[in-house]
């Protein structure tokens, strides 16, 4: 991924009642900056603070000790706790509040809760018996006795005005002088999309990326279930195959992973079934693009999709530097192997890029869509831990760009300044999250200025061969760095461990 820089925002919240679950959807990126000027990050996170009253009562403030509860006479929605508000059968008031931040720079902002209403009232034309749900000063809505039901029903409102403020949302229950009714709300959650991100949304086009289960690889060191990070990647994954069948209105395209084909669907809706082999991924897109298409010289298709906004100039200027860049990269590091190749354009992505094999997600720049083409080989083809070795996916793109766009790195390890000792290219994403401001620098920019100065030491023609010869023996395997270290070794007589000391490859 070539990301850029951003903002993360802490984000706090409120729900009531039980399994509250508000959840940022999810991003990652990598971080080289680009100069145009991109919207405020939306930080995927979990911003509902136990919300399944599963943890005690802490942070809701309630009325009285049995408003959270797991008392016999109702049951929860989800798991074992639950708010229920009245059902005394007398005069009374029952509240539940918590103070939430609903974070800003995200496309919306949704509250949500399950309610359930039960009554010994007969009457099917008063409300005597009411609750209200509020947030801030305004009422969301007032249900009464008059609602009652058999099971939950689930109740969604709009909050996205309320966007970047600290309000309470809460919930008021008061009962008139007989017969009782209860109140149970349950699994509350505020849901803010992440808008234009590899999961989320940009206005009517969705953006449908690490949305399938990929299985988890277990290796020499165990298996690797290693965290979400926001800063670049974690995933890891093996090459496998994928038929995925997306049945969609004919007024939307779908660009994909692997090769598509349209086949009539019911009226006014098509079925495109995208084949993949061997990729680590699948993706997609979803939204009235506009696609121009061309082929490479060496053969490859190349559809570039765009959301409104981009001009027809900058998506043909698109399609021309992905068909530069697909064939510069397979004479180098072998032949591009996943059919066609769709890369989905949008100057709202905050990440800059990012890659999915056969498919990138990018903004309109030579620079980043030459790199994110470049992960086909280095993610893509040539596998790696990329929470553990992050490098030998981004560093080994950006070589690969750098050299795509005759860049030769002159003199670029004159500029490199160690902010630690504990500071190297090889460092994994449990340093470099507690480290972010340093992750694009030195991962990116000190990881491919060591490559080239690599190759000024093998000379151009030996490293050639090397990445070749690398990419081919790892080609839909997975690389890790000894290795690559006990390749460039045997590539030349002369010792290279000062070289790794000095350029800070660990492993």
């Amino acid at each position: 991924m070539r990301p850029t820089p951003h903002k993360t925002l802490a984000a706090s919240a409120l729900a009531v009642a039980a399994l509250a679950g508000v959840s940022l959807p999810v991003s990652p990126a990598a971080a080289v900056p680009h100069a145009a000027p991109l919207a405020a990050a939306c930080t995927p996170a979990q911003v509902v603070a136990n919300g399944g009253f599963e943890s005690s009562t802490s942070p809701w403030s309630q009325s009285s000790t049995g408003v959270i509860t797991n008392r016999a006479g109702q049951s929860a929605h989800g798991g074992t706790n639950f708010a229920w508000l009245d059902g005394v059968g007398s005069t009374h008031t029952d509240t539940l509040s918590q103070s939430v931040t609903i974070p800003s720079g995200c496309s919306s902002a949704t509250l949500s809760f399950w309610l359930h209403i039960d009554t010994a009232e007969t009457t099917s034309s008063t409300a005597y018996d009411k609750l209200t749900a509020k947030i801030g000063t305004t009422t969301l809505a007032t249900y009464s006795n008059l609602d009652k039901n058999t099971g939950y029903v689930q109740k969604s409102f709009d909050v996205s005005a309320f966007a970047g403020q600290t309000v309470n949302v809460a919930f008021a229950g008061t009962e008139d002088s007989s017969l009782q009714t209860s109140f149970v709300v349950d699994d509350v959650g505020i849901t803010v999309p992440s808008g234009a991100d590899r999961f989320g949304y940009d206005g009517a086009f969705s953006l449908i990326g690490n949305a399938l289960p990929v299985l988890a690889v277990k290796d020499a060191a165990g298996w690797h279930l290693d965290p979400y990070t926001n800063n670049g990647e974690s995933f890891y994954s093996l090459s496998a195959d994928f038929s995925v069948a997306l049945d969609h209105p004919s007024t939307l395209l779908v660009p994909a992973t692997g090769t598509s084909v349209d086949t009539p669907g019911s009226s006014g809706r098509t079925i495109t079934t995208a084949t993949a082999s061997k990729v680590r991924d699948f993706a997609w897109a979803a939204g009235p693009f506009s696609k121009i298409s061309g082929t490479s010289t060496a053969g490859t298709p190349v559809n570039v999709y765009s959301v409104s906004g981009i001009s027809s100039a900058d998506a043909q200027s698109m399609l021309t530097t992905a068909k530069s860049a697909v064939d510069a990269h397979a004479s180098r590091f072998g032949a591009y192997p996943y059919g066609e190749l769709d890369a989905v354009i949008d100057n709202n992505f905050w990440f800059g890029g990012m890659e999915y094999p056969g498919f990138v997600l990018d903004l309109v720049s030579t620079t980043a869509l030459t790199h994110e083409i470049g992960h086909q080989w280095w993610y893509g083809i040539v596998g790696d831990d990329e929470y553990n070795s992050p490098w030998l996916d981004e560093a080994f793109t950006d070589y690969s760009t750098d050299l795509a766009l005759s860049k030769t790195g002159t003199g670029c390890w004159n500029s490199v300044s160690w902010a630690s000792t504990a500071e190297k290219i090889t460092n994994s994403m449990a340093y470099w999250d507690a480290h972010s401001s340093r992750y694009s620098t030195v991962v990116y920019g000190y990881g491919k200025c060591a490559l080239h100065d690599l190759r000024r030491v093998l000379g151009d023609s030996v490293m050639a061969k090397l990445l070749k010869d690398f990419a081919t023996s790892h080609w839909y395997g997975v690389s890790t760095t000894s290795e690559f270290k006990a390749a460039a070794q045997a590539a030349t007589s002369t010792d290279l461990t000062p070289f790794w000391t000095q350029h800070r490859v660990d492993g």
